[in-house]
């Protein structure tokens, strides 16, 4: 890729960007419509029916509780998948040569897609939000906390997803992760219940799953309280998305299944 440290391509990163937003738009009822609706359903469940007989959790409505949960459960899995399909598309087709011969190097081309994947993020989660206010009574204690934590979790998932789509050689890997390992793991990791509700030695075993981290420091933003720290909840973010970084730094610089 032709750019280098000292010459940042804006152009060529805005494009990239602009072409991903363009992408999510032209699909909105799957990107938008779809996992607003199903959020939806959640809270017409949990929320409004099962909510009314459970007890508040933290001094917080249960409905309150599961908001943190349900919106990660929706950015998670459409962040990755997004991010996926969005770099897998141009290696299934062969216009990924276009990508890697224009004047554009890693550092533009991971803000094009994250950046794009954020916006995304933060316009779905904003929708999200305010659906909720029509089934739930809620208030977030920390707002600017969480923008900044939604902010670093979609761009970790994004750059997440954009490994699973150079990885994947084929439309049945794409979903694999998201379908039969993230959405698996944010279920189990406290959406619907606080951790510390269970006994040993499930306890232990759910602080082992990485999503609790995440979903608790999001409630934490919310409500002021949750299961474990916020540092660590910012600790275990910051560093799966430099670890993510530093993974497709290696991917451009061999050209591992993006030049095959």
């Amino acid at each position: 890729m032709g750019s280098t440290a000292l010459s940042f391509n804006a152009r060529g990163a805005f494009a990239i960007y602009s072409n991903e937003l363009v992408r999510a738009f032209r699909t909105f009822f799957q990107s938008i419509f779809a996992p607003v609706l199903t959020t939806s359903l959640y809270f017409v469940v949990f929320g409004a029916a099962i909510g009314g007989r459970i007890a508040e959790i933290g001094g917080v409505s249960y409905g309150a509780f599961i908001i943190p949960g349900l919106l990660l459960l929706t950015l998670l899995g459409e962040t990755t998948s997004n991010a996926s399909f969005g770099i897998y598309m141009p290696r299934f087709t062969g216009t990924i040569y276009e990508l890697l011969s224009a004047p554009v190097g890693v550092a533009e081309t991971l803000i094009g897609f994250v950046g794009a994947a954020v916006t995304k993020s933060l316009l779905l989660a904003a929708i999200i939000l305010v659906t909720a206010s029509f089934f739930v009574d809620y208030h977030i204690v920390h707002p600017f906390l969480a923008l900044i934590f939604i902010m670093l979790v979609a761009s970790a998932f994004a750059l997440f997803g954009f490994i699973i789509g150079v990885w994947a050689d084929g439309f049945e890997k794409l979903g694999i992760v998201p379908l039969l390992i993230l959405q698996p793991l944010t279920f189990l990791g406290g959406t619907f219940y606080s951790i510390d509700m269970l006994a040993q030695p499930w306890r232990s075993v759910a602080l082992a799953n990485p999503i609790v981290y995440l979903v608790n420091g999001l409630r934490w933003c919310f409500t002021g309280h949750a299961d474990v720290g916020f540092g660590i909840s910012i600790a275990i973010t910051l560093a799966f998305l430099v670890l993510c970084i530093g993974v497709i730094t290696a991917i451009f610089r061999t050209g591992w299944r993006l030049r095959a």
